[in-house]
Order: C-alpha cells, then sequence, then structure tokens
C-alpha cells in the first residue's frame, strides 16, 4: 500500500500536547498575521477606531488617581515594610481593584486603553502601588470569574471584589513549574466530604504556590491544579486535567500569609499552600463542568491582560526616564556646556527620546485592539516581552546619563525605584526569554498562517478523508508559498515598486521599508517549517529573530499610526518619528539577516539569499545627525515632548518638580546666559569664584540691570538644587537640605 505525504509527515510530526493545543487556540488574530503573510495591512491599521478616555475615565484620572498619587511618598514606601492602611483603604474604597469588572457588579468597566493610562500613571509614581492595582484588573479571579463563572459566583464575588471586601490574588507558579505552567504538580483528586453539614461530592486539593503577588493580603485565593479521580466518582477518565477553583481565605486549611522581597519593592509578594484541602465542587470557577477547562481559560484571559498591565510599567519608566534626563541633561553643565551637546550623551539622549516613541505608539495601538473586543494572543506577548524590555533599554540609559545623581537613592532620585522595579516585568506573565523565543513566532507561525494549523490538524487527524482534505489544504498552501516567494523577490530587487498608501510624504518611504521587510520574512518563515518542520520548535534561536521580524514590524506600524493620528504638530515630532521608524525596521532587518546567516541548511540558506537580496550582514543603521537632531529637540519645551511625558505626573518638592523648575528657568533665561557670556569674553571677571560672584560684578559694572540679575540668580539656585544629591546622616536618616539648622544639627550629631 502506498504511503501518502500525510501518513509520512505524521510519523515525524511530534504530537501538540493538549496544553500546547488549548494556548493555540485561544485568542484571536488581529493585524500581525497580515504581517506574517507579507502583506501588512495598513489600511486596516488605519481604520482603527482612536482610543479616547471616556469623561468617567478621564475624571476618574482627574480624580481619584491624581489624589493618590499625592499620598504616595515612593522613597518612604520602599524604606518600609508595609504600604501606608490609608492608601490600601483609598484604593479600596475608589474602586481601583475594579478598573475591568462591569458597572452591573459594582465595577467601574473601563476600557484597555483606560486601564493602561491609568496603571501607566500611577507605575511612574510608584512601582509598588501600579503592582498593587494592577494584578486584580489582570489575569486573575475578577477577569475568570467575568468570563466563566457562574452567574451565582458573579454575583457573589464580583461585588465584593469590586468595592474591595475582598482582595484576590492567583496561584499559578509553583517551586517545581514556573513557564511550564503545564507541568504543575499540584493536584487534586475527586473524593467525598463534608461540607455544610452534609457529605458531598468534592475535590481534595494539595498545592504549593511561591512568587504570588498579593498573597499576603489576599482574602480570597485562585488556584489552578490538576484534577484527578482515581475512584470514577464522576465518569471513567482518571486524570481531568487543568482547573481553577476559588477558595476563601477563612477555608479550613489555606495558608497565605508569608511574604517573598521582590527587588526592595514593596507591593505584596509570596506563598500559599495547603495540604488536603476538601473542597466543594461549587468552588471551581464555572462549576464541575469546568473541571478541566483551567488551562484553556488562563491562556484566553492572558491574552488580554498581558498586553496591558506590564508594557503600562514599561512605558512609565521610559516617560519617566525621558523627562527627567532630558532636563537633566540641559540644566547640569561641565565644562561650561550642557552636557546633553556632548555627543556620548546625545547618542543615549536621542535612544531614549526614540524608543519613548516607539514604547507610546505600541501602547496606544495595542490598547486599541483590545479595545475591539480582541484578544489577539501573538500581539499581547509581543507587546509584554518589547515594551518591558525596551523600558529596561530606556532605563538604563538614563542611569547612564544621570550617572552619580542616578545611583544615589532619596526623594530627589527620579530613577532608582523603577530601576528596581523593571526586572520584576520582565520575569512575570511568562519570562521574557520564553516568550521571545517559544511564543512570539511559535503562536505565531500556527495563528497567522491561512493553512498552517488546518494541516497540522489534518496530519493527527483518524479521518477517513483526512487524506483528500490535507491534499487540498497542500496545494493551497503551496500556492501561497510561491506567492510569498515571487513577493519578496519582486520588493528585495525592485525598490522603486515597492508600495506605500500614506498620505504623508516622510512616512511613505518607511511604509515601503516595512511592506518589503514583511514580504521577505514571509517565505523565510515558509521554507523553515517545510526544512526543519517540527524542529524548528528547538530552534529557539531561529524561531526568536522570525519573532523579532514579526515584532518590529508590528511596531513599526504603530509608530506610523501614532504619527498620522495622535501627533499634534509633526514637524517637531519627525526627529522623534524617524529615529522610532527607522531604529524599528534596522532591528528587523538585523533579525532576518542574522536568521538567513545562521540558517542550517545550505541550499536553504542560498536560496533564501536570492529571494531577500540579502547577501551581506550590512543594515542601514541610524545617522550621527538625526541623533544629534533628536538629543537636541528632546532638550526642548515642544507638544510632542509634552505627548511623550504625560504619564508623569509632577508633584510639588518632587525630583521631577525640582528638575523641571530648573528645565524652564534656565529656558526662561537663556537669552540672558548667551549676553552674560558674550560680556564675559569681552570684559572678563578675574577672579571668577562664582556664578553668583559673576553675576553681581557685572552688575555693580552696569551691565546687567537689577531683574537680570535676580532672574539669573534664581535660576541659579533652582540649578544647584536639580544637581545635587539627596545626603544622610551618619544612620541613613535624610536630611532636609532646604533647612539649614537641620544640616547644622545633623552635622554637628
Amino acid at each position: 500500500m502506498k504511503m501518502s505525504i500525510r501518513s509520512s509527515l505524521k510519523k515525524v510530526l511530534p504530537p501538540i500536547s493538549i496544553t500546547e493545543q488549548e494556548a493555540l487556540d485561544a485568542g484571536d488574530v488581529w493585524i500581525e498575521s497580515s504581517i506574517y503573510q507579507g502583506k501588512p495591512d495598513m489600511q486596516a491599521l488605519r481604520d482603527v477606531p482612536t482610543a479616547k478616555l471616556s469623561q468617567d475615565e478621564q475624571a476618574f484620572l482627574n480624580g481619584p488617581v491624581q489624589t493618590l498619587i499625592g499620598m504616595i511618598d515612593d522613597f518612604e514606601l520602599q524604606s518600609s515594610n508595609h504600604i501606608p492602611d490609608e492608601i490600601m483603604d483609598f484604593l479600596k474604597v475608589n474602586r481601583f481593584f475594579a478598573l475591568i469588572i462591569p458597572k452591573k457588579f459594582g465595577g467601574l468597566e473601563f476600557s484597555p486603553y483606560a486601564n493602561s493610562t491609568i496603571v501607566a500613571t500611577i507605575a511612574a509614581a510608584s512601582g509598588a502601588i501600579a503592582v498593587t492595582v494592577m494584578v486584580p484588573n489582570s489575569l486573575g479571579p475578577g477577569e475568570l470569574l467575568m468570563h466563566y463563572g457562574t452567574s451565582e459566583q458573579q454575583k457573589y464575588w464580583l461585588p465584593k471584589l469590586s468595592d474591595g471586601r475582598d482582595i484576590p490574588c492567583f496561584a499559578l507558579t509553583g517551586p517545581e513549574a514556573g513557564s511550564d505552567a503545564g507541568s504543575i504538580p499540584d493536584a487534586a483528586y475527586v473524593s467525598k466530604g463534608m461540607w455544610e453539614g452534609k457529605e458531598v461530592i468534592g475535590l481534595t486539593v494539595t498545592w504549593d504556590k511561591r512568587y504570588i503577588t498579593l498573597a499576603p493580603i489576599a482574602t480570597v485565593l485562585g488556584l489552578a491544579f490538576k484534577v484527578f479521580d482515581p475512584d470514577h466518582l464522576i465518569g471513567e477518565t482518571l486524570e481531568l486535567g487543568i482547573t481553577c477553583a476559588l477558595i476563601p481565605k477563612s477555608h479550613p486549611g489555606v495558608e497565605l500569609g508569608n511574604r517573598h522581597d521582590p527587588m526592595g519593592v514593596r507591593f505584596y509578594n509570596g506563598t500559599t499552600r495547603g495540604e488536603n484541602v476538601f473542597i466543594p465542587m461549587d468552588f471551581i470557577i464555572g462549576g464541575q463542568k469546568n473541571i478541566g477547562r483551567g488551562w484553556q481559560m488562563l491562556v484566553s484571559c492572558l491574552g488580554a491582560g498581558r498586553g496591558i498591565s506590564l508594557p503600562a510599567m514599561g512605558v512609565a519608566s521610559a516617560q519617566s526616564a525621558l523627562k527627567s534626563t532630558s532636563e537633566y541633561s540641559f540644566v547640569r553643565e561641565q565644562f561650561g556646556v550642557p552636557i546633553g551637546r556632548f555627543e556620548g550623551i546625545q547618542d543615549k539622549l536621542a535612544d531614549i527620546a526614540g524608543k519613548t516613541f516607539v514604547l507610546e505608539a505600541m501602547r496606544v495601538l495595542t490598547t486599541e485592539g483590545l479595545g475591539l473586543g480582541l484578544k489577539p494572543s501573538v500581539v499581547t506577548a509581543m507587546a509584554k516581552y518589547h515594551m518591558t524590555e525596551l523600558g529596561r533599554d530606556v532605563l538604563n540609559s538614563a542611569m547612564d546619563v544621570q550617572a552619580g545623581k542616578a545611583i544615589q537613592r532619596g526623594p530627589q532620585n527620579t530613577l532608582a525605584n523603577a530601576y528596581a522595579s523593571l526586572p520584576i516585568a520582565i520575569t512575570v506573565e511568562g519570562a521574557n526569554i520564553l516568550t521571545r523565543s517559544l511564543m512570539i513566532f511559535g503562536q505565531g507561525a500556527m495563528r497567522c498562517h491561512p493553512y498552517l494549523k488546518e494541516m497540522v490538524d489534518l496530519i493527527h487527524s483518524e479521518d477517513a478523508s483526512a487524506d483528500a482534505e490535507f491534499n487540498k489544504v497542500l496545494g493551497k498552501t503551496i500556492k501561497f508559498s510561491t506567492v510569498n516567494a515571487f513577493r519578496s523577490l519582486f520588493n528585495a530587487y525592485v525598490p522603486f515598486a515597492r508600495r506605500a498608501d500614506s498620505a504623508i510624504p516622510e512616512v511613505k518611504k518607511y511604509e515601503k521599508r516595512l511592506n518589503s521587510l514583511s514580504a521577505k520574512m514571509a517565505p523565510l518563515a515558509d521554507f523553515s517549517l517545510l526544512v526543519l518542520g517540527g524542529d524548528l520548535k528547538k530552534a529557539e534561536l531561529l524561531s526568536a529573530r522570525l519573532g523579532d521580524i514579526m515584532s518590529y514590524s508590528y511596531a513599526a506600524m504603530a509608530v506610523i499610526r501614532f504619527y498620522e493620528q495622535k501627533v499634534e504638530n509633526r514637524s517637531e515630532a519627525l526627529p522623534y518619528f524617524e529615529y522610532a521608524i527607522q531604529w524599528c525596521l534596522q532591528q528587523g532587518e538585523q533579525a532576518l539577516v542574522d536568521f538567513v546567516n545562521n540558517f542550517p541548511n545550505t541550499a536553504t540558506r542560498g536560496l533564501m539569499r536570492v529571494l531577500t537580496n540579502t547577501y551581506s550582514s550590512s543594515v542601514k543603521g541610524i545617522s550621527d545627525d538625526l541623533k544629534r537632531e533628536l538629543s537636541e529637540e528632546s532638550m526642548k519645551q515642544t507638544s510632542i515632548k509634552q505627548e511623550l511625558t504625560h504619564l508623569v505626573k509632577v508633584r510639588p518638592g518632587d525630583g521631577n518638580h525640582i528638575n523641571q523648575q530648573a528645565f524652564e528657568a534656565k529656558h526662561a533665561v537663556m537669552p540672558l546666559l548667551k549676553k552674560i557670556q558674550k560680556i564675559l569674553k569681552e570684559n572678563p571677571i578675574v577672579p571668577a569664584l562664582s556664578f553668583e560672584n559673576i553675576v553681581i560684578s557685572l552688575q555693580e559694572k552696569g551691565l546687567l540691570n537689577a531683574e537680570e540679575v535676580n532672574l539669573v540668580l534664581d535660576y541659579n539656585e533652582k540649578r544647584k538644587i536639580a544637581v545635587r544629591v539627596d545626603e544622610f546622616t551618619f544612620d541613613l536618616e535624610l536630611i532636609d537640605q532646604d533647612n539649614k539648622g537641620d544640616i547644622e544639627q545633623a552635622s554637628a550629631a
């Protein structure tokens, strides 16, 4: 009997596990599929409704969020053991834990864009408080109940979660199961036990979980575990699968309370354990019918929440870094020149500004997609990975520029607490290495390829007609791949014929470059699947690079959309846009070159080079002129600068306020400073003991009037405060440097 192509592939292609299948099936497909297929859908991108805050959302941001930020002393919080009770009470009363819960259950029912904006605004003030707010509004009991709970569970729990009577946590990760959450050892077996005075069928659960945010203060525990039915009390199947339950802290046998210390960031994070804890079937989210559906429920909900909370933290860190570093670089002078004029600093400052543009653009577009009611799991994986990593890149550059000022902790430091917090965002909701290496392209290929998932399903099918159906789909796949190959050739060798639909001249060339990058990626993905097959899953470095091409193409689409639809003054924003779009495309093109260079099959690698015109490793970089221009623009007061720092709410006396006062004062006296510089060239003051001495001497000579002297001396005082750092006594008690008596008293002590 002749073996079919399908049968041959079935022998070599590893079967997909249930948890893998559920992850692949979860979520929706959005504009990322057009990138994968080699033709980014720019029209669909431009047709996405623009995200705007509703009247209620704006009022919440202007009211409770602003009040909350005024209550936060992040330095004091990081030096304490607990979040102050007044802040926790304020969060509960003002329903910060109910941003996503429907109004009919007492929640606020805000949009994903509003959720992101609120969390990011809080994160710019305090990572600890932002995490405390984001967790109940991300993957956890609230969202699981909304989508999968019984009506009785929803009516009982959601109002209590909305007003803070109950604090939720969700426990998935354990000592033996982190990224491989499907292998959780925590288990329950179907058994009989006593509940409310009656013997009922329920579950006897044993668990050991760690890294659970809010667990130490939670009153209700969401829990994931595997269910077994050894006595066949509810059916003939032994292993029933991962299941999610909701268990009150007060339930006998539940252990909550021990804490971890995540980088000294004072949100509550800790452990939960239980041994042979009996729970009734009613504790299962959705009831007994949802036994075994837990993993499907989790990955479906993660497809939305992963694109909001942690990316928001990355954006908040970047906006804080841009604001404080650009202001500091303008005010801080060395060798008589603002440090922002030195090219070494300009390199970092431009990178901070350009990447912050990328981050805000991705935040807006991703939440706009979620606002359509979609759960695009590949897009949210891209957002989580790249936005937390970009936030870290920006913050590292800011630390380099602010240098000594950045490493001295204290209330005036605008970077230290975010610097401590960001590694936390890198590790949770899917560790970043795993997300990049396995998830983005691995899930993207199955979801975005028009025929691949159907082919794989048919390969493993036992249906009698599977061979015939497979051959039909194979024919379509071959046609699809052939079109991809010719599109790549056309874009690679006929650059003047590349398409661009933008009405804005400066966008057109980048839209063409984006279309070319995507067109080249499509046949690379096709050949990878054809040549490597199931082994591509193990070739993580190759898979990661294909994922990078998809991700940076998505980021480029976000940058184009943001520039076209969100920017008020395009002439001011042009250097930001140019750097952002060039950086995204450069990263994608570099990933493509590295992929081709490292493809293991020599013949295929040669064909890939021909199809993509990739014969060298050179990739177009960002010019020094653009870096100089953008760094200069970032030190100005412009509408685009305001848009890219809008999440940072300045409070009187805080580090941002101190920097901003000096920054604004220097801009106001720049003509005077230039006048003084010109005078000193003709009439030098010797000896020039201090700036004050110089200014007073010039006034005595009649070269400056009293008003001019007052203005420049006022600026100089603000400058001196901005460049100083916090000081402490020998026992690390903070010194109030605005009160000379305290300083003298502390020194004497």
